[in-house]
């Protein structure tokens, strides 16, 4: 059994925004299993979270089930509901994959790599905290494309990009995105996370 945890933000407010990247895609991949009037989450308060479960079957091997969920507990506190799911369907660390945006990572590249430091991702540093562990698998989507015009100035200025909707310029670049890390969880559902690592990551 697996756990894909897209991150972000509740509400309509937070909907678009760059932040919610890791929303946008695993409801990119729930569309993706099921017809759109099939594809719906539900919420569980006991997770504090909007759950689906699917059961992948891979091209080799046997069906698998796996657990999407978005936690609604706001991006600094994603180690709650995380770790309440991983604990209730007792899934291991090795087999979480957190799906997030990543503003050291420029708009369009992506990297997919196990464990390591937060580097600052707040959602991803609650999770490490709940967990007790950063050995779990990170899907790093890249939305630093203007990263230059924030390093250095307060972290409040961080925050307003982060937060901030995709500009025009950018949502051609953000679709395709969505799409690539789609295929890139599929691909390693499908046939392993090595091969999905050097086939999707960012050179």
């Amino acid at each position: 059994m697996k756990l894909i945890v897209g991150l972000g933000n509740p509400g309509l407010k937070h909907e678009k925004t760059r932040h919610n990247l890791g929303f946008m895609i695993v409801d990119s991949l729930l569309k993706d299993f099921y017809p759109i009037k099939q594809s719906t989450w539900r919420e569980e308060k006991k997770f504090q979270s909007q759950i689906a479960e699917i059961n992948w079957q891979p091209k080799k091997g046997d069906e698998e089930k796996v657990i999407l969920a978005k936690p609604l507990t706001y991006m600094n506190g994603s180690g709650l509901a995380v770790s309440s799911i991983a604990k209730f369907y007792k899934i291991v660390p090795s087999e979480t994959w957190i799906i997030h945006d990543e503003i050291d990572l420029p708009l369009g590249a992506m990297k997919i790599r196990l464990g390591g430091a937060s580097a600052g991702h707040k959602g991803v540093e609650s999770i490490i905290e709940h967990l007790g562990t950063d050995k779990f698998w990170r899907f790093r989507i890249g939305i630093g494309t203007q990263r230059e015009k924030v390093k250095g100035k307060k972290i409040k200025a961080i925050d307003e990009y982060v937060l901030g909707e995709f500009s025009e310029g950018e949502k051609g670049k953000a679709r395709e995105i969505i799409k690539r890390a789609t295929k890139s969880l599929e691909d390693a559902l499908d046939q392993g996370l090595e091969k999905a690592m050097n086939r999707f990551n960012t050179k």
